[in-house]
């Protein structure tokens, strides 16, 4: 079956959301969230529980079941909602400023419509930053960040989050198409997920700080 037609988008949603993705990670010289195919990462992703937990041994999914599945379902419902009402939102802002669809519209104007959608989860998160550094917290981390709960985001960084999570992840869930997202950032992977859980491939090598394939220890 194709992905479009198992996925929570119609056709106008979802040619809206991957050219606001294209602008998010757009394509230059190297590919970007078109071609890895972010949109069907989030499509399937919105569809239902059935793609939310790859199988260890890379040979499918576990669908969950009983209370977490019912937590599950209400998550991606809250989501689903602010996907509607984002996608009507950034429409009716490109048609009040530019007379046509986010999708009809060039480049610069789909990144003047994300700017302004942005500007407010910015000023927010500015707000939010000094409040707490004058109460004296630890302060927070940067805006945007994938630690960040889906259901408490607004429309933009949840897609921002998509978008980094599509063109990023283990191919298995629909996006990373050809590994495109791993050769930009120049990550081999896995081979699939079996590998990484079988303990014969590691992470560890690419966090800054650890022992280089030589085993030296990398520069600071």
């Amino acid at each position: 079956m194709d992905q479009r037609d198992a996925g929570f988008f119609d056709q106008f949603q979802r040619r809206t959301v991957e050219a606001a993705m294209a602008r998010i990670i757009p394509t230059d010289h190297e590919p970007g969230a078109r071609e890895a195919g972010a949109i069907d990462f989030l499509d399937r992703y919105l569809s239902g529980i059935d793609h939310v937990y790859a199988k260890p041994d890379g040979s499918g999914f576990a669908p969950p079941e009983g209370k977490r599945a019912e937590a599950w379902r209400q998550r991606i419902d809250i989501v689903r909602r602010k996907y509607r009402e984002g996608i009507d939102e950034l429409n009716q802002r490109s048609r009040a400023e530019f007379g046509e669809d986010f999708a009809q519209l060039p480049p610069d104007q789909q990144d003047f419509i994300l700017t302004m959608m942005e500007g407010p989860v910015l000023d927010q998160e500015q707000a939010r930053e000094e409040a707490e550094t004058v109460a004296g917290f630890t302060p927070p981390e940067p805006a945007l960040q994938q630690i960040a709960a889906e259901t408490d985001l607004e429309f933009f960084p949840l897609l921002v989050l998509h978008t980094r999570q599509g063109f990023l992840a283990d191919p298995i869930y629909g996006g990373n198409r050809n590994r495109v997202g791993w050769d930009v950032i120049s990550f081999p992977g896995p081979t699939s997920l079996a590998e990484a859980h079988a303990g014969r491939y590691s992470t560890l090598p690419y966090f800054a700080g650890s022992a280089d394939a030589t085993g030296e220890e990398a520069s600071r």
